[in-house]
């Protein structure tokens, strides 16, 4: 049995190889949104968070021989929890890392930020209208960073009732939300950034899959600031770029 924290459109293409392949597989995915994306044949989807001893309860119980971590690149303890719950049981762990996309510096509005506090800052000295492309989770440090407390913020996010009602009791208003799933083309994201006067666009490096490259290009063309959150400082343990070389490295295991 493996296990696949599958928090990624990749992370699921790479569950549905595997079971393809004649593996029983476990797909973990966060929420019962995640649940209906990662539903196929042959795929078994727990949802819900996992802590370090959720993990090794699971390891324990389904016969769990390794684990691999498909998670988003921002997802830090998900993996933190997963390499840990591997060290504690003795089993397996592989990351499955997608390819980051290539920042281009000749760009003179392109800032990079170590993280959310850091971009948050960055853009209070950029412009009065801040779009944010980084998903729900650091929504509130963006809102209550009193550098920004003048501005406009946009926050594009999933089209979920409880994300956008976690807009809502932090303050932003309807017109504020822009509630839709992604990933976007060049020519649809330079649109939404022109229709809502975006002085500054935020985005995380996600990679092509994730639409990171559209969203920079967009902001290019455009002319404006971006910042471009890194990924987190995490040395990951038998780090594979492609499906090829999780499947050769499960081949190892089981």
């Amino acid at each position: 049995m493996i296990l696949v924290l599958a928090g990624t459109l990749d992370g699921r293409e790479l569950a549905v190889r595997l079971a393809n392949a004649g593996y029983q597989v476990i797909v973990s995915v966060i929420s019962d949104y995640g649940r209906s994306l990662a539903e196929s044949p042959g795929l078994s989807v727990y949802a819900g968070q996992l802590t370090i001893a959720d993990m090794q309860e699971m390891i324990d119980a389904q016969g769990i021989k390794a684990i691999i971590d498909a998670s988003h690149p921002y997802a830090v303890n998900g993996s933190t929890n997963a390499m840990a719950a591997c060290e504690a049981t003795g089993i397996k762990y592989i990351r499955y890392e997608r390819s980051a996309v290539s920042v281009p510096d000749e760009y003179e509005g392109l800032y990079l930020a170590g993280d959310a506090g850091e971009a948050a800052k960055i853009a209070a000295g950029l412009g009065q209208v801040i779009f944010l492309t980084t998903g729900s989770r650091t929504l509130k440090l963006f809102k209550y960073e009193p550098l920004l407390a003048k501005c406009r913020i946009i926050a594009r996010v999933l089209p979920q009732p409880e994300v956008i009602s976690e807009c809502i009791e932090l303050g932003f208003s309807p017109g504020d939300i822009v509630a839709i799933q992604g990933p976007f083309s060049h020519k649809f994201n330079a649109a939404m950034f022109k229709e809502y006067a975006a002085e500054v666009v935020i985005t995380k490096n996600s990679g092509t899959i994730g639409g990171a490259d559209t969203k920079i290009s967009a902001a290019m063309e455009l002319g404006l600031p971006i910042i471009v959150i890194g990924r987190p400082a995490i040395v990951y343990k038998n780090l594979c770029l492609t499906h090829e070389e999780v499947i050769n490295m499960v081949l190892e295991v089981i």
